[in-house]
């Protein structure tokens, strides 16, 4: 199986964008002749794809399987996407975006639901669940739901979110709707990259990983199949997890993970958003995580990175 294409190609968008916008300098004439240029070659292509695809239809290969390929490859189906062609519509893709972010909303004891796309492109979710007392849970549910979706589906114009029956008869959601979602790209508060972190897809069950991303020092670790991370730093002890350990939490499931700093021995329960066994009311900053079975993409809130 060949290697996953260097994510260079990422940066081939701006290139594009800052050569038009430099062409501007030559006046109107000349940006309208570069944008059309771009136009034309995409659409070229385009015609072009979408006839292979449609010779490979015709050969009787273009099966599921070949489907799934297409759509698992972030480049192919970024390239698809672009001209329209993507094998999976936009709620399969949307659906497919949360199914990949449920595990780290699990942390926190919460999950979302998808309610519907409307036709003119807006997506309804609904949240699930209760949290575990993790303040940061806010931001980083957010980010980690919107930024997913984003990636599954660019086209989406607005993500509109309510909340389960059951939360808005107690004492408010877990993340107060009106604070969700403002709009698909956010204020300013809220902007953030999503960042591919490659060890972090390396990591064992039961293993630990000290990383840093944008700058931002963070901790990784696997407990069975799901991937956790969170900035690195002990809350009780406020140094990093230099030497820390992921240990089966006593009495706990197998699937249970509990990080061990090495120097004041606090213990942080990774499935319950890092909250600390050994002294309430401390938590660790967790890191939203996104996975697409080629790689992982952590998020840095603006909260934790400043």
């Amino acid at each position: 199986m060949s290697e996953q294409p260097s994510a260079d190609w990422r940066r081939t968008g701006e290139r594009i964008d800052t050569l038009i916008a430099a062409s501007a300098s030559g006046g109107t004439v000349a940006r309208e002749r570069s944008e059309e240029l771009v136009r034309l070659v995409v659409d070229f292509y385009g015609a072009g794809l979408e006839r292979l695809l449609d010779l490979v239809h015709e050969h009787g290969t273009l099966d599921d399987e070949v489907l799934a390929a297409l759509a698992g490859d972030d480049l192919v189906a970024s390239v698809l996407l672009v001209h329209g062609l993507h094998p999976y519509d936009v709620e399969t893709r949307v659906e497919k975006a949360l199914e990949s972010v449920r595990p780290y909303l699990g942390s926190h004891g919460g999950d979302v639901e998808l309610l519907a796309v409307t036709d003119d492109g807006a997506v309804r979710l609904r949240l699930l669940g209760s949290c575990d007392g993790c303040p940061s849970s806010s931001v980083t549910l957010k980010l980690a739901v919107r930024g997913a979706v984003e990636a599954a589906a660019p086209e989406v114009t607005s993500i509109e979110v309510e909340a389960a029956a059951e939360e808005e008869a107690a004492a408010g959601p877990v993340v107060p709707v009106d604070a969700l979602f403002t709009r698909l790209h956010g204020a300013a508060e809220d902007s953030a990259s999503w960042q591919s972190v490659p060890e972090l897809s390396a990591v064992e069950p039961g293993a630990v990983v000290r990383f840093t991303v944008e700058g931002v020092a963070a901790v990784g670790c696997r407990t069975g199949a799901d991937l956790f991370a969170f900035a690195d730093r002990c809350a009780r002890c406020e140094q990093p997890f230099d030497g820390a350990a992921l240990t089966r939490r006593l009495g706990g499931a197998a699937g249970d993970g509990v990080l061990r700093c090495a120097g004041c021995r606090a213990h942080y329960d990774v499935r319950r958003a890092g909250t600390c066994l050994d002294a309430e009311g401390l938590h660790l900053d967790p890191l939203p995580l996104l996975s697409d079975g080629a790689g992982v993409s952590v998020c840095v809130p603006a909260a934790v990175a400043t």
